[in-house]
C-alpha cells in the first residue's frame, strides 16, 4: 500500500495483504518480549475457564503483525502518524491466519513535502471475521521533482 508517493494515492483505493498464521511460539515470544504474561494468553487451564475456552493472541501482537504485513517503502513512508478509533472486536486464536485490508478515506497535504494518508484498517482472520479495526494514518513523502 505505502509503496508510492502521496500524490499517487486516491480516496477509495483498496489494498489487501498476504496472510500470516499466528502460532503458540508467537504468543510465548511476545509475552517474553513485552512482559505481558496475562493468563488468557499463556495459561491453557485458565483460558479454558473463560468464555473464549482457549488462549487468545495479544491484541497488540496481532496489531504489530498487521504493521509487518503492510507494504511500506522506507523512502516513501516518513512516519506512522497514529491510529484512531482502534477496537479489538473478535479474538484471534492460535493457528488463525490473519490478513490486513486497507481503504484510503482521506488525504491531507502538509507543507513540509509530505501528506497524511488516512485509511480504514481491518485485520481479518481466515473466517472473514474482522478482529481489529481502526483508522490508521501514515505520513507519506511527496515525490521530489
Amino acid at each position: 500500500m505505502y509503496d508510492k508517493y502521496f500524490e499517487h494515492f486516491e480516496i477509495g483505493e483498496r489494498w489487501k495483504s498476504r496472510g500470516r498464521t499466528i502460532t503458540e511460539t508467537d504468543l510465548v515470544m511476545f509475552s517474553a518480549l513485552t512482559g505481558d504474561f496475562y493468563p488468557l494468553h499463556i495459561d491453557i487451564e485458565y483460558a479454558k475457564t473463560t468464555f473464549f475456552k482457549q488462549r487468545i493472541a495479544h491484541g497488540m501482537l496481532v496489531l504489530s503483525f498487521a504493521v509487518g504485513l503492510t507494504k511500506m517503502e522506507p523512502d516513501i513512508v516518513a512516519a506512522n502518524y497514529g491510529i484512531d478509533k482502534l477496537r479489538f472486536i473478535h479474538p484471534v486464536f492460535i493457528n488463525d491466519t490473519i490478513h490486513v485490508e486497507l481503504e484510503v478515506i482521506d488525504l491531507e497535504e502538509k507543507p513540509n513535502e509530505t501528506g497524511v494518508v488516512t485509511v480504514k484498517q481491518s485485520i481479518l482472520k481466515q473466517t472473514g471475521e474482522k478482529c481489529i479495526v481502526g483508522i490508521s494514518k501514515a505520513l507519506i513523502n511527496k515525490e521530489k521533482m
